[in-house]
Parts: C-alpha cells; structure tokens; sequence
C-alpha cells in the first residue's frame, strides 16, 4: 500500500509499523530503501529475507541526524566528524567501529557498521518521530545498557524509541535499485507499506568512505567525490585497492559486490563508435528474431546514434553526470519493462564526477 508521504497520518502509520516490527518502503534523496528498525534483529531478518539477500552482507543504518550515531558506534575519529558536519544530511554514508551488542543483524555480524543521515523530508520526518523519546535516555560514557531518566510508569507509556533504520534498497537481492515507490510496490507487492516521496532526487546509492584506518577509504563511489571529501577533511582519500595492496581488508559494506544493481537484460558498455559499429552490424536480421519472439536491442547513449531498425530502442544519456545518475535505474528499469534482452550503454566519461554512474554500470554488466 502506497501512503503519501509528505502528510503527518502517513508519517504516524510509518512510525506505528516500525515500531511493531514491520518492514517499510521508505524514500531518501538517492534510492527507496526496504526499512526496518536496526536494533530489532528479528526485524532486519524480514529484510534478508524479503531481498534474498546473504545474511552476513551488512545494512546500511539510516539516521535523523549525528547525535544518534553515539548509540551505534563505539569510535568516532574526527575526520569522520568533520565529514558529518560538512555532507549530513546527504547522501554519504560512513563506516565505523560497531558498539558490541548493537545493532548485530544490521550489521552482518561483523565489528564495523555504516551509518548515514537521509536528506529526503519524507525520511527525516520518520526518523525524527521515531527517536520522538530519545530526550528520556542518556547513555552512560562506560556502559552499554541505557540509564532510564524516567519513571518505569511514564517509560512504559512511551512509544519506543527508535535510534535508526536499517534500509538497504527496495529491491531483490543483485537487481536495479527503485527510484519511485511504484518501483518498490513492484517489487514487493500491495501488502508493504510504502512511503511515496517522489522520484529520488540523487538517483544512485550514496558514497560509502571507511573511516575505521586512521584515513578515509573509498568504499563505493557516488554523488560526493573523494576530492570533496579530501577537501573538507584534509586527508588523502585511499582507494579500496590501495588498502588492498597495503593487506588491510576493507570492512564488508552494503552494494561494493562485484556483480550488483543488474536489469534482467543483458547490459554491455562499451564507446559510442563500438556502439554505433555494433548497430551497423545488426542491419535487418534483428528485426527476424524480434519478430519470433523477443530478440530487443535497447541503447544508452550520449552519442546521438544511427538505426533504421524500429526494434532497437534508443534512449539519450544527458551529458550531465550528475543528470544521468538520477535517471540511471528508471531508465534500466523501463528496457526491462519493454522486454529488452540487450542493453547498449556508452561507457561515462572518465572524469570523478562520473565514477558513480560509472560504478553502478560496470557492476550491472558484470551480472
């Protein structure tokens, strides 16, 4: 069930469900996340479950704003501060030391977890009524376990109070990541709640920067570049093979798979010449198989190309990076709704504004 999710009912139905332990379509400013409360394991279970999704590949844990980040990390270097001042909210999600006894399915099992603050009003409007209760709680600077600052009466009387939301991408395991609510409706069916926000204003996953080795590491590129981030931290931004290359692992985090954000077609990049060569090369004999059945051709190009064939179906890519990210899964979505079988994309500009709409088509053709 679809709800609007600018109105304050829908806001309190979407809180209500949370906190029962349910799951929920919840739009940010880069995809719509498949929501549930982070600290309730059983919760999160749904989550893997609902996305065929391996159990100790972690979530990453969405949050109204710094001050919760406290409650799910035990080490906040302060770089990693500095970060959060300058991109929160937005579309940049940090990796931390994991308090112990936190947050343990969101995170995978493993000792580390990422955390973000939506910008989205539609998820900041949730997270901030869920945490409406947190002025009840203090957190003891050596201890793990909440000092209540309440009476036990008024504490039971509270609607419980939720630091975070577990939300990976409303989405089959591996598959394109929803951009609209009718894209997680799709996927899930009439019987999840979703909140609508409008189409995604970012359009891909956020930034992941690991920020548990003494200096930002690039986990997975997005909207926020590493020189944006090496200029408000002042520190060199490492690639995930340089930290390879230096036998220090990076920590597991959401969506860095090499096979990941994948249609059912059939995704191939390659230059606007190869591309247009390629269309030269088909001449008639696509429109034969179409016309037995399914033999599609659809192209992703800033180059304008050239075909007489009326089943190759040609869609323009904006010459704008930050343009292309935002329409990038719809349009996967729509060849595959199309029954496209081959999907022609030229590959992006070798420039960093690019390198997350270059990530997410180079993971997509590796399916």
């Amino acid at each position: 069930m679809i709800l609007p999710g600018h109105i304050p009912e829908s806001i309190a139905q979407a809180a209500h469900c949370i906190r029962a332990g349910g799951l929920l379509g919840l739009p940010t400013e880069t995809v719509y996340g498949l929501a549930a409360n982070a600290d309730d394991d059983a919760a999160v279970a749904q989550i893997f479950k609902a996305k065929g999704r391996p159990a100790d590949h972690p979530l990453i844990v969405h949050v109204a704003d710094a001050s919760a980040v406290a409650h799910y990390a035990s080490e906040v270097p302060e770089f990693a501060r500095q970060l959060m001042a300058a991109f929160w909210p937005g579309p940049l999600t940090l990796i931390l030391p994991r308090r112990s006894g936190v947050a343990n399915a969101a995170a995978g099992g493993n000792p580390t977890i990422g955390l973000r603050c939506p910008s989205h009003p539609v998820a900041q409007a949730l997270l901030k009524a869920l945490m409406d209760c947190r002025a009840t709680l203090a957190m003891t600077a050596n201890s793990s376990e909440p000092v209540i600052a309440r009476s036990e009466a008024t504490r039971q009387s509270m609607p419980l109070c939720v630091w975070g939301l577990a939300a990976p991408s409303a989405n089959q395991f591996g598959r394109v990541s929803p951009t609209t609510a009718a894209h997680v409706q799709g996927e899930f069916g009439d019987d999840l709640l979703i909140l609508d926000g409008s189409a995604c204003r970012v359009g891909i996953e956020s930034t992941i920067i690991d920020c548990t080795r003494g200096q930002p590491v690039l986990l997975r590129p997005g909207a926020i570049t590493p020189q944006q981030v090496q200029a408000v931290c002042g520190l060199r931004v490492v690639s995930k093979d340089e930290a390879l290359a230096q036998e220090t692992p990076a920590p597991k985090a959401s969506g860095t798979l090499e096979s990941h954000y994948a249609p059912k077609a059939r995704v191939r990049l390659m230059t606007a010449q190869a591309l247009q060569t390629s269309l030269d090369l088909l001449g008639a004999d696509i429109a034969g198989k179409a016309s037995k059945g399914g033999y599609l051709v659809a192209t992703y190009s800033r180059a304008i190309l050239k075909t007489a064939n009326a089943q190759v179906l040609c869609r323009r890519m904006p010459d704008d990076a930050a343009a292309t990210a935002q329409q990038l899964f719809a349009v996967l979505r729509a060849f595959d709704a199309q029954g496209v079988k081959l999907i022609w994309i030229e590959s992006p500009p070798a420039s960093p504004d690019w390198d997350g709409v270059r990530d997410r088509l180079q993971r997509a053709s590796a399916a």
